[in-house]
């Protein structure tokens, strides 16, 4: 007689799954512990990107650095009279009284307001007018003569002109700064327009555009570079010839925060109000190479 099977039946334990074999790279100096994988081509072209900007940004703040070195330790060490150059430790000391009581900020503030809206206005005048003096012939064969006259004046060699004429309040030293502006701004828009490439003019000329649609389409993306030099240095103009202006009858400012510290013999003041025009004038050119930036993205780089 056969046996009578089990009550519990076969054994039917699960199959175990083979693991695949992990590739020789993940495998570690015994063959059991992962390694991580190399890094991809975008994680490190970020780390090249970051480490070149470290790089650059060193570079770029070592004059600077050292300049800061030269003139905290000139003074301390007898090379120059501490009384009219104090070390930098001091002026940042005034700079930092200055703007707790908030006098830096009231004539910053004034400064800015003075410097920003003479600047605006220069701009807004001096662009149209490059264009259509650029542009067409008989303009410039009109103006050309009054222009040659007034862009060899110094601004400030008629200071007392405007202080005599428009007074010592806010209009004289507005109207300087407009003066000043106009001519960096309105001579590179000239010449902008002026060389633009012949061969873009004849071609959108030839698909009938309009002048308005020229302008829009190939003199003003043409000649953003150039003017935009304009402007920066207008941008700078407009916060030299301000500080001179405010010198003369002003109650408030950067300018007159230099003068008044200088007569009351408070040097490191003094020093302070100059740093503050530098670090504005170094802000305002980034603001206006941003925009130029964004204004030309469609250029194409020149291969290096």
């Amino acid at each position: 007689m056969s046996s009578a099977p089990s009550s519990k039946g076969p054994s039917r334990a699960p199959a175990l799954r083979q693991r695949e074999p992990l590739p020789p790279a993940a495998l570690g100096r015994r063959g059991t512990q992962p390694v991580p994988a190399p890094p991809g081509p975008l994680a490190a072209a970020k780390r090249g990107r970051a480490g070149r900007w470290v790089r650059g940004a060193a570079l770029r703040s070592a004059a600077l650095i050292a300049l800061l070195l030269v003139w905290e330790t000139a003074p301390r060490l007898g090379l120059v009279d501490r009384t009219f150059l104090p070390p930098f430790s001091e002026v940042a000391v005034a700079w930092w009284e200055l703007l707790a009581d908030g006098q830096l900020g009231e004539h910053t503030w004034a400064s800015l307001v003075r410097s920003f809206g003479g600047f605006g206005i220069a701009v807004a005048v001096a662009v149209p007018l490059g264009l259509l003096i650029g542009w067409y012939q008989p303009v410039a064969e009109l103006l050309g003569p009054l222009l040659e006259v007034f862009r060899n004046t110094a601004a400030l060699a008629l200071l007392p002109v405007f202080v005599l004429l428009l007074g010592i309040g806010e209009t004289s030293k507005i109207s300087m700064v407009v003066y000043a502006c106009v001519w960096p701004v309105l001579l590179n828009t000239i010449s902008a327009v002026r060389g633009a490439d012949p061969t873009l003019v004849r071609l959108a000329r030839s698909m009938n555009l309009s002048t308005p649609r020229l302008f829009q389409k190939v003199i003003l993306p043409a000649s953003v570079p150039t003017i935009f030099t304009g402007i920066r240095l207008a941008g700078a103009v407009s916060i030299l010839v301000l500080v001179a202006a405010e010198m003369i009858g002003a109650k408030a400012g950067l300018g007159y925060l230099i003068n008044a510290s200088q007569f009351n013999f408070a040097i490191p003041q003094m020093y302070a109000g100059i740093i503050t025009i530098s670090a504005i004038g170094v802000a305002f050119n980034q603001i206006l190479v941003s925009i130029e930036r964004r204004l030309s993205l469609w250029r194409v780089p020149a291969a290096g």
